[in-house]
């Protein structure tokens, strides 16, 4: 292969290559605490109850709440838990940790593949066969 040629390839290749590998280092050095639910967006415990139940002692922290059995002790003085008082925040990362690997898989299978063409231009496995005639193909 000449070697302008193999040149171009190579940087072709390197380009590539950093596609993949700059999205598979970004998705891997990620922060794993943006997955909560923003403070901003607190989910009231009346709306959660189809994805979360909170239980105090065995008992259902909201009938609790309805009963006025829970209660808060700030600097001495004791006030009644509401309904409207209570908030969850919920951790999605289960959900974004099984979309995320397939991504990851098919980036890291692309970095492999351009490592390996890269690879085999820079070392010269890759044979560069000159045009050949048709009418000197006709002659063999």
């Amino acid at each position: 292969m000449p070697p302008r040629l193999r040149l171009f390839f190579l940087v072709f290749t390197a380009a590539l290559f950093l596609i993949p590998a700059v999205s598979l280092v970004s998705e891997l050095t990620r922060r794993s605490d943006i997955w909560w639910t923003p403070r901003t967006m607190i989910v009231p415990l009346g709306e959660s109850k189809d994805r979360v139940e909170i239980y105090a002692r065995g008992r259902l922290v909201d009938s609790l709440i309805q009963a006025g059995t829970l209660r808060i002790v700030r600097d001495g003085d004791t006030t009644v838990v509401r309904t409207s008082d209570i908030g969850l925040r919920f951790n999605n990362w289960d959900r974004v940790r099984g979309d995320r690997t397939p991504r990851l898989l098919i980036y890291a299978a692309m970095c492999g593949v351009l490592a390996v063409i890269f690879f085999m231009i820079l070392t010269g496995r890759l044979a560069y066969r000159g045009e050949i005639d048709p009418a000197a193909r006709q002659q063999r």
